[in-house]
């Protein structure tokens, strides 16, 4: 994008479009950089990196993004937003990577509770269609340093996210920091992670949650 690179806009295709443009994309950098050493592609990419958060940090935060956040059901985007998106993604793929070699992870409050903050923004997109009589509230929390509580309020026929909560609650689930970003990034099946998570009071909407997917696919 700072160099001018325009791929096909987002907001004109479909999601099985966008998922084949974005394996398009992700394959062709594959094909550009997998002959590099891991020296030199670890330099590269400290450079990029380093030009990525220049780039970032001259943008309106406010203005309309390239592209939006699907996930959250938008169909425009702040900057704001698209950036904080693209940390998550930086944030989980390195995460899935020290997994994978058993390196230590980096789930500091400082890195993963804004990565927590970004997905659960997805939350009212993933309840639309889940009914609740007006003044009804939903706490998530998510257990851990890194954690915190998120509200879903029901507002006449929508879901908002909230700062702070109001209303009558009908349902408060416990989510393990540890596990968090798995479910929200689909590395952890639903029936797996529901052993782990605990809901009181309404279950049924309260492990809808377990059914959000915060990334693209």
């Amino acid at each position: 994008m700072r160099h001018g690179y325009k791929p096909e806009n987002s907001k004109k295709l479909t999601q099985e479009k966008l998922l084949t443009l974005i394996d398009t994309l992700n394959a062709e950098g594959v094909r550009a950089y997998r002959q590099l050493p891991p020296e030199e592609l670890i330099a590269k990419m400290e450079v990029a990196s380093r030009e990525l958060a220049v780039y970032v940090q001259g943008l309106d935060p406010f203005a309309p993004a390239v592209f939006p956040v699907s996930w959250a059901g938008e169909e425009e985007s702040p900057n704001w937003f698209h950036t904080a998106r693209e940390f998550t993604e930086r944030w989980h793929h390195q995460q899935q990577i020290r997994v994978a070699v058993n390196r230590p992870g980096i789930m500091t409050r400082e890195l993963y509770f804004p990565v927590l903050d970004c997905f659960l923004r997805a939350l009212p997109f993933t309840y639309r269609n889940v009914a609740a009589k007006p003044g009804s509230l939903a706490q998530f929390d998510i257990a851990g340093e890194c954690g915190g509580s998120w509200y879903l309020f029901r507002d006449g026929g929508a879901w908002l996210l909230i700062a702070s909560p109001e209303g009558e609650i009908i349902s408060e689930v416990t989510i393990p920091q540890e596990i968090a970003w798995r479910i929200f990034t689909k590395g952890i099946s639903t029936s797996e992670a529901r052993t782990q998570v605990q809901i009181a009071g309404d279950e049924t909407l309260g492990g809808h949650i377990l059914k959000m997917i915060s990334i693209v696919g």
